[in-house]
Order: C-alpha cells, then structure tokens, then sequence
C-alpha cells in the first residue's frame, strides 16, 4: 500500500507495541491482542537491525533465548543450528560493526527465528540493502520459511519481492489504511527469480500494480486536499 496507509501501524499492533483501539487479533483463533508482548512470542525483524553493538554475532542471536530461560547448553545448540541455517556460522564471534549491511540483517532475522515462533513480522527488511544482497536474501527467506515453517508476515513496497515470497499480497488502501484486496498466489514452489518473466508472474504484478496505483492516486488526491485547506 501507499505511504501511511498503516503497514507499519498493523505490524505494531500485531506484534503489541501498540494498544488496539477497537477489534481482535487472534492466532489459530485464539486472541492475543490482550498478551503482553513479551508473551506472544513473535519474531520481529526491523529495517534497521536494531542489533546490540556490544555484542558477538553469538550473543545478539542468543538474546532471547537468556531472556526466556532457556538453560545454555540447549541454548547454544539453538543458536548454532539457527546461525547454520542463516549461514552465519563462520561469523559466530564477530561484532557487528565487523560485518556487512547484508550480514547484519541475516543476524537480525536469526534472532527472529531462534525461537522458533509462530508468527514472524518483517518491516522492509532489505529496502537498505543493495539489488544483489536483496535477492540474495530474498532466496534465504524463502528456503527459511520452508525450514522452520512460521508464518512470515512481511511488509514491502517491491511488488516483484512480495509475489516471489508471499502465498497471498495483501493491499491496503490509502488513509486511513484498510484491507483492499487479498491477492492469493499459486505460483508452485519453490519460487526462483526467472519466474518474474512468466506469464503467470507478469499477470499478478499487472493486477497488483494496477491496484496500488488506485490508492497511491487516492493518496497524492488526500494530501492535495489538506495543502489545500491548510
């Protein structure tokens, strides 16, 4: 959806960094939006990557697990078979400010995961990186989401990105944000980058381009009108 249209806003209040207003969220039909956040155990992964500067690759990824409890020795078996997945074992004692912008975020979505929840928020994680480490990374999301089996909500504004790695491409419309249309994508896995030049693909980016454009229109119309009468 467009600028401001509350995709952030929604990830937020899934995940409890906001109150609802009014309404439920609920998980496998149970409702959580009244946990406390810490309880919901959620993974969330920022676009910023929000790591400890003070800490090793190690000790960043294995944050949640001290914070839960988790005795160490199983503590640091999951950590070494979530830096293995992210293919981040090599870099298991470095510092952040010693790795890459591509390497810090594979460390921010480990630590996402090391707990192995439900439910993963992703907030444009790769907008910063580069056209290559993005597709790079793209490739590692999906293998992740067939390895540990979570469900991955994931905010974009690249409709090629979210074709590639959602089941459905929920759209929202312009201020004050609401659910336009849920575009559900059959593409058979797993998803690979030259699909972008099928058929299939190019009618699903037209529909949801098509679809973006309207409330990105709405929006620019919205924002015309209180210049306007300011």
């Amino acid at each position: 959806g467009p600028s401001g249209s509350g995709k952030t806003t929604l990830l937020n209040l899934i995940a409890g960094f906001q109150k609802l207003d009014s309404g439920t969220i609920s998980v496998d039909g149970r409702p959580i939006h009244n946990v406390p956040t810490h309880r919901r155990g959620f993974g969330m992964v920022f676009q910023s990557y929000a790591l400890f500067p003070n800490m090793t690759v190690t000790q960043n990824v294995g944050f949640p697990l001290r914070m839960a409890g988790m005795d160490r020795a199983t503590a640091d078996r999951r950590v070494a078979e979530t830096l293995e997945i992210m293919q981040l074992s090599a870099h298991a004692q470095k510092m952040p400010s010693q790795m890459s912008g591509g390497q810090q975020q594979r460390v921010a979505i480990a630590r996402a995961i090391v707990m192995r929840p439900k439910v993963v928020l992703m907030d444009e994680p790769l907008s910063a990186l580069d056209r290559r480490l993005r597709e790079s990374i793209q490739i590692e999301i999906r293998d992740l989401h067939q390895t540990i089996g979570s469900t991955i909500l994931f905010v974009t504004h690249a409709i090629e990105e979210a074709i590639l790695l959602g089941d459905e491409v929920v759209v929202m419309t312009a201020r004050p944000g609401r659910i336009k249309e849920v575009i559900p994508v059959h593409l058979p896995r797993p998803r690979h980058l030259e699909m972008v030049n099928s058929k299939e693909f190019g009618e699903l980016f037209d529909h949801t381009f098509h679809l973006i454009r309207e409330e990105v229109n709405a929006a620019m119309a919205q924002q015309a009108e209180m210049v306007a009468h300011a």
